[in-house]
């Protein structure tokens, strides 16, 4: 059974591939800017369901990830100097990172959000500006990779590791389940031992 992923994110793709689940990737082209007054949770949620509305497939699967710092949204930044804006606001402070996801299978939708808590060491001037040398966080919302370089920022993490990536694997795994799509280890067929 093969997968439709509406997301053109490496992250989420790698994370659903390592768990064994054939995908078919068709990034959906929908309206992302924020409305007036949209709250991080149903900005998040309203994308989802947008993407895995756009793009046909017998099961898809659609998620938007933001970073929220006291209800701002922090999204993909407009270049370095906007990267360095997030880093500074994120320095010594706690954030929430939101996952909405929208799984649709005929005309049947799931949908839910998943929320972590992330906690920053505080960053020099020196960190931040090798930090956006590195081109890292230039296409992550809220300008950092909590997989890549940018964990070596993170002092805490409350909440699913995997969402701060991109995509909370097992809401994820069990929204799916919800719409009949047999997980991984249903699939497998344990070799047996010679008897």
């Amino acid at each position: 059974m093969t997968l439709t992923l509406a997301s053109q994110s490496p992250r989420r793709r790698e994370l659903l591939e390592q768990l064994g689940i054939s995908l078919e990737v068709r990034p959906a082209d929908v309206d992302e800017a924020p409305r007036p007054d949209e709250q991080p949770e149903e900005y998040a949620a309203r994308v989802a369901r947008d993407k895995a509305r756009a793009v046909p497939g017998e099961t898809v699967l659609a998620a938007d990830t933001v970073v929220a710092l006291g209800g701002a949204l922090l999204g993909k930044p407009r270049d370095a100097g906007d990267a360095q804006r997030m880093l500074r606001a994120l320095s010594g402070s706690e954030h929430q990172v939101v996952t909405a996801i929208c799984g649709r299978r005929g005309d049947r939708e799931e949908a839910l959000a998943v929320a972590s808590r992330v906690r920053f060491a505080p960053l020099s001037e020196e960190q931040i500006a090798w930090y956006v040398a590195t081109g890292e966080p230039l296409d992550k919302a809220g300008a950092y990779a909590v997989q890549g370089l940018g964990g070596a920022f993170v002092l805490e993490i409350r909440g699913s590791v995997s969402n701060v990536v991109g995509l909370p694997l097992c809401e994820t795994l069990a929204l799916l389940g919800r719409l009949g799509f047999a997980p991984p280890w249903a699939l497998a067929r344990p070799e047996r031992a010679p008897s």
